[in-house]
């Protein structure tokens, strides 16, 4: 193995030499200071035009949308500039009208624009009376500046490295080639597409609605949004909402690690539940034997890849297709169907999906590319570069992670990405927010909310015991988690205490 990584580590670093290269002010940091420097009037005046979006949910609700003029490198305001695309749906009563409410869906790389797809069905009719929701694509998504296609080969960068090591070094040169790919793209323009700047474009936007502060609903990666704002703006901080929260200290790198032992614990409650339904699946009559069948399929698919709608699914994309799917228990049925379908295509010849979930797994792998995650993520922080490093890291974890091990410790394009413009941002503040996770998150494991609960120690936590779910402010799910939340969007008053909160149903 140490032959296998001295020639990867040769083959790399042309590639990332030849990324690097054209950098332009490689290694250059934007100043820290959140102090409104000379310069950004001309942004916080600005005068919208706002117009029809064009998006069904938002037209249906009379939203409208606009384009926000920010500087491309807030370091460099006499530079380039780009716009960021807002929506805004006003509050329904406007003699009651207490402020804005910002909302990101995660990521990174979600769209933002449409607020009423991602809320309109769970804040109380008093929140949607007296807030004007204020949708927003984040710099370098959908209408504010995505970048072109980088050229990658797979839809994904996140996979496992699989189980030999010839699979490993063939992720690590793929790795260094898909991160030059988007590099060689205007990387001036990318290498400012961070989570620091969508904050300050945050606050630009909060200027420019004329509003002394702003209230926040962060899901997921915009939990992790929502803490950078609070700690460069803490004056600017309404009335924060964190669901399914991300602890700042192990963004990005130790949260994908952390996806390895939260995937696995997701695994065996499935499991458990899959065994009850033996007769349907033939999964296995017991937890154990249908982990059996994940694990020996993961071999299968090793030996020889399951071919599913002209897309190979191996030992490197199993565990990524069944990450994606645990993360909810309402999704139970579907893995069940998607494992099913793809044990009884093993061995054989290629295959039409007939699991709608499985075919569009399939055709997002095949088709579709996800380097919006890694524009933002590789260049919010820095990761190890040393491709030693996550081969010892996968080894380590393959007995007590045998199926998502390798891919929470695999290599990625950040291993080959410029080094970020500035310094990752330290949350210690004392800014009033609501955090809420559910315990049995794997993908964004509960211990990442009480890490953050204590970085923002003005904040109060609720809990939603025993639910693996991923978002926990949902239709049907725990009257108490929405109460809690609408009850401070509505109110501004957190919870006395933490709070422990139960699904109103039970979760299998």
């Amino acid at each position: 193995m140490l032959l296998l990584v001295r020639v990867v580590r040769r083959s790399v670093a042309v590639l990332a030499i030849s990324a690097l290269a054209v950098v332009p002010g490689f290694g250059s940091a934007a100043p820290g200071d959140e102090a409104r420097p000379a310069g950004l009037e001309r942004f916080y005046g600005q005068q919208l035009h706002w117009q029809p979006c064009g998006i069904e949910n938002l037209d249906k609700a009379g939203g409208e949308c606009a384009d926000v003029q920010v500087p491309l490198d807030y370091g460099r305001l006499d530079g380039r500039t780009m716009t960021v695309a807002i929506s805004r749906v006003k509050a329904a009563d406007p003699a009651r009208r207490q402020g804005i409410l910002l909302a990101n869906p995660g990521g990174p790389g979600g769209e933002g624009l449409d607020s009423i797809d991602l809320l309109g069905d769970v804040l109380s009719p008093e929140v949607l009376a007296t807030h004007d929701l204020i949708g927003m694509d984040p710099r370098g998504v959908g209408e504010s500046g995505r970048s072109p296609r980088c050229g990658w080969p797979v839809g994904e960068m996140i996979r496992s490295a699989g189980l030999d090591p010839l699979g490993f070094v063939h992720d690590t040169v793929q790795s260094a080639g898909m991160a030059a790919g988007c590099l060689i793209h205007d990387p001036e323009q990318m290498r400012q597409f961070t989570t620091r700047n969508t904050a300050r474009d945050i606050d630009v936007v909060r200027g420019v609605l004329g509003e002394p502060k702003i209230d926040y609903f962060g899901l997921s990666y915009g939990t992790f949004l929502g803490a950078v704002f609070t700690q460069m703006f803490p004056e600017r901080s309404g009335r924060i909402v964190l669901d399914s929260a991300i602890d700042p200290d192990r963004y990005w790198e130790g949260l994908v690690q952390d996806w390895g032992p939260a995937d696995e614990r997701a695994l065996d409650e499935w499991a458990a539940w899959a065994a009850t339904k033996d007769d349907t699946y033939r999964l296995g009559a017991t937890p154990q034997l249908v982990r059996a069948t994940v694990e020996n399929l993961v071999r299968t698919a090793a030996r020889q890849p399951i071919v599913v709608d002209d897309f190979a699914v191996d030992d490197h994309w199993l565990p990524f297709v069944l990450h994606g799917m645990l993360m909810n228990f309402r999704l139970n049925e579907k893995l069940a169907d998607v494992v099913r379908e793809l044990a009884d295509a093993a061995g054989g010849p290629p295959i039409k999906a007939r699991a709608p979930w499985l075919s569009a797994i399939v055709s997002a792998l095949r088709d579709g590319e996800d380097s919006t995650l890694a524009q933002i993520a590789c260049g919010d922080v820095g990761v190890p570069r040393d491709p030693g490093w996550y081969w010892r890291n996968i080894e380590e974890t393959r007995a007590g992670q045998p199926v998502f091990g390798a891919m929470a410790g695999n290599i990625q394009p950040c291993a080959f990405w410029a080094p970020p413009v500035e310094p990752a941002t330290v949350v210690r503040n004392t800014v009033p927010a609501l955090i809420l996770n559910s315990t049995g998150d794997p993908r964004t494991p509960y211990a990442h909310a009480v890490a953050l609960h204590q970085d923002m120690s003005g904040s109060r936590l609720v809990t939603l015991q025993d639910v693996r779910i991923h978002m926990t402010f949902r239709p049907g799910l725990s009257t108490c988690v929405n109460d809690a939340i609408n009850t401070y969007f509505g109110t501004g008053t957190l919870p006395v205490e933490d709070t422990t909160c139960y699904a109103d149903q039970p979760s299998q």
